[in-house]
């Protein structure tokens, strides 16, 4: 009887998805919010990408190029990333009006290790010498529910790479940006930050780690961080704004642990609920390349929209005293 009722379950399970899927297959051809936008709304602006070789990043990446971009990954496998540059390259020769050889100075892979602050700064260096501008800065690649580690420089590596790699680079390209103005700033944050809190006795996460936890926690940095940025950018012409990408079917849960016999129904509920990673990137593109939101700065957008923040995210003592202890973490010296 149990078993009957175990089995019925799964396939009533089973038929929802199904049912679902049918439904997002027959109605995905209005899911690319941004897909149809002017070919040459980015021509002649430079923008720089981290984690740009799979999931949000690549899709966000493509779509930039299509618009006209130049643009720049930052990646830490440099291998997967111009293997990831050739594909990119060659879908966009297919794609008509510009063949693979037109994106070769379009499309430039350069090897960045968020968790490494040494990595950042070589990155840093190289890439003020030969860049005359920088148009966008989108902090894109993060780290996902890992194990407990730590980095080169001994984080906690979720808050390591997704909020102090990120925070010393985009300190280090700031004057860039600022010379470069009108330039645009957009982090890639979470609707998992609502489930984190900053606790400045243990950032390192050495008295207890919840993997969970503490992925909310660097979520909700990367908005605090975005909002003193924004105050700190006022009267700059550069512009600050952070994201959430919705649930996206990427790599980034390949740190999440599935059940064998479970693994069809996930992988077919996924596809059914779970957004493409191009579906995903659109608020990315959209902060990055819309007239809509030129000179708006510290605002928090989900799908092409402003949305409200909780209150911790919104406390501006967090923020500075984050800002400032971030700071000495990364050995920015004023």
């Amino acid at each position: 009887m149990a078993v009957a009722s175990v089995a019925a379950a799964l396939l009533a399970a089973l038929g929802g998805a199904l049912w679902l899927a049918a439904r997002r297959f027959s109605g995905s051809s209005g899911q690319r919010r941004q897909g149809g936008g002017d070919p040459g709304l980015m021509h002649g602006k430079t923008v720089l990408i981290t984690g740009a070789n799979s999931g949000l990043g690549r899709a966000t990446a493509g779509e930039l190029l299509r618009l006209g971009a130049r643009v720049i990954m930052g990646c830490r496998d440099r291998a997967r990333a111009e293997e990831a540059a050739g594909q990119l390259r060659q879908e966009l020769g297919q794609a008509g009006g510009l063949g693979p050889d037109a994106t070769d100075g379009q499309l430039v892979v350069k090897e960045l290790d968020l968790a490494s602050l040494r990595s950042v700064r070589a990155f840093c260096q190289e890439l003020l010498q030969e860049e005359p501008r920088l148009d966008v800065l989108i902090n894109n690649a993060g780290v996902f529910q890992c194990p407990y580690t730590k980095t080169e420089d001994g984080f906690e590596m979720q808050f390591g790479v997704n909020h102090l790699g990120h925070f010393l680079l985009t300190n280090l390209l700031l004057g860039l940006l600022k010379s470069s103005a009108p330039s645009r700033i957009v982090v890639v944050s979470s609707k998992l930050y609502k489930y984190g809190d900053i606790n400045f006795e243990d950032l390192n996460s050495e008295q207890s780690y919840n993997k969970s936890f503490c992925y909310s926690r660097s979520k909700l940095a990367n908005i605090l961080f975005t909002r003193e940025l924004a105050h700190r950018l006022e009267g700059t012409n550069v512009t600050v704004n952070v994201l959430h990408p919705g649930i996206v079917r990427t790599n980034l849960g390949r740190h999440i642990h599935i059940p064998l016999l479970a693994r069809p129904l996930f992988n077919l509920v996924s596809w059914a609920f779970f957004k493409t990673p191009l579906e995903g990137a659109q608020t990315s593109i959209y902060l990055a390349s819309s007239p809509d939101v030129e000179g708006v700065s510290g605002r928090y957008f989900g799908d092409c929209k402003e949305e409200e923040l909780l209150p911790k995210a919104m406390d501006e003592s967090v923020a500075r005293k984050l800002w400032d202890i971030s700071e000495v973490m990364v050995g920015i010296l004023k």
